[in-house]
């Protein structure tokens, strides 16, 4: 179905149905209540960035997980489609499809161009030419082109700016055609409360599509090709084959996806500053694929909510948090807990993430999809002897007195 075998589509079936039923699943706890307030992750803002750095996720795993070409510059890509889009909203009007159309675009040029210089070389020096290359549109874009950019303070719509296509009556946020992205239906049965919103579900549809493009081209020839280049570059040159286009094609792809999400995001808050260039946020975006599982279908997706999970739900948890959790126990040992774990909470989140990031790499090399893998295992093998041992029942009561 889809152009999927049956394992694939249910995987697909499966992300489509957590994606659109994420504001539910992230509200597991009344609104009011102290796990609520603490660990509910169904409001619109975060959920939005769950799927958006998912999208980028998706795409950096066509480069690094199919070719073994490890990329510190994508955030470049997304800085590069997040101005084009804000620029469109400038110019043209506050409908989103040019500024996707144009986000797009405008990173996949700019792929081809660093794309072709980097694929010069393999390994370490791949991976450090395009940091260097981060770095310089980094560098573009907080000082030298600042007459584009804006420089530090953000690239931002203004209400004398052109907007040639805008009329009377249209919204003045980002919008698809009348539908605001800001606009949400609240649902609230019983303690909980469920926001739908719309520019959640605009970038949750670009995520699906961009996930099912990604089984696609894995599981296509030219996937197979990306692998073998992995595998063994050099024995495939050998051979006679021309690895660079097939190269070029993949970085392409995946910087087109990481404009894809710059847009997004220009889309959800249109003011685009140059720290999305920064090498910092190259940096996660490498951590989420490795957290998830690099390779894998549904890894990056994985990782990139855990990421935005603990940046946006640790980071808000403090002291007096935590001491209402440990309210019933006696004060030292409340106070002795609440001193072992206050280094990770808070603006501490970061060490909270790097002990996570130290184990999964230490025990788990596949990510947290492995992890899975393990799990399902362990379970399957608890159940094979119970089921050997029903089995060894059944048959001894089915023979006669003579057998």
């Amino acid at each position: 179905m889809l152009g999927l075998n049956s394992r694939d589509f249910k995987l697909f079936a499966i992300v489509v149905v957590m994606t659109l039923a994420a504001p539910i699943l992230l509200n597991p706890f009344p609104v009011d209540s102290a796990l609520g307030q603490s660990f509910n992750a169904g409001y619109p803002a975060l959920m939005q960035r769950f799927v958006i750095f998912g999208l980028l996720a998706i795409g950096f795993n066509i480069l690094f997980g199919l070719t073994g070409y490890l990329s510190f510059g994508h955030a470049a890509f997304l800085g590069v489609g997040s101005y084009a889009a804000v620029w469109m909203f400038k110019l043209l009007s506050y409908n989103i499809i040019p500024a996707m159309i144009l986000s797009v675009v405008v990173a996949g040029l700019f792929s081809v161009v660093i794309g072709y210089v980097c694929l010069r070389r393999s390994g370490i020096y791949f991976s450090i030419l395009t940091l260097a290359f981060a770095q310089m549109s980094y560098a573009l874009a907080y000082s030298v082109l600042s007459p584009i950019t804006n420089g530090e303070t953000g690239l931002q719509v203004y209400s004398d700016d052109p907007q040639v296509l805008m009329s009377q009556g249209d919204p003045i946020v980002p919008h698809l055609f009348g539908l605001e992205m800001n606009s949400s239906v609240t649902w609230k049965l019983g303690g909980w409360e469920f926001i739908f919103q719309n520019g959640y579900y605009l970038a949750a549809v670009f995520m699906i599509a961009g996930f099912y493009l990604s089984i696609r081209i894995f599981r296509s020839p030219f996937g197979l090709m990306l692998r073998a280049i992995k595998s063994n570059q050099t024995r495939m040159s050998y051979t006679g084959m021309n690895t660079k286009p097939y190269m070029l094609a993949a970085f392409v792809i995946s910087g087109c996806y990481a404009g894809l999400a710059g847009g997004l995001l220009s889309a959800m808050d249109p003011l685009t500053g140059a720290e999305r260039m920064f090498w910092t946020a190259s940096g996660e975006i490498v951590v989420m694929a490795i957290l998830g599982g690099v390779g894998t279908l549904i890894g990056p997706v994985l990782g990139a909510g855990l990421i935005k999970y603990l940046e946006n739900i640790v980071s808000k948890i403090n002291d007096t948090i935590l001491h209402n959790w440990f309210a019933f126990m006696p004060d030292w040992l409340d106070n002795l807990l609440v001193a072992i774990i206050h280094p990770f909470i808070g603006k501490g989140w970061h060490l909270s993430l790097g002990v996570l990031f130290m184990a999964v790499v230490i025990f788990l090399p596949g990510g947290l999809v492995q992890g899975g893998q393990k799990l399902g295992g362990l379970f399957r093998r608890r159940a094979k002897p119970a089921e050997t041992e029903t089995d060894s029942v059944v048959e001894a009561n089915s023979k006669t007195p003579a057998e």
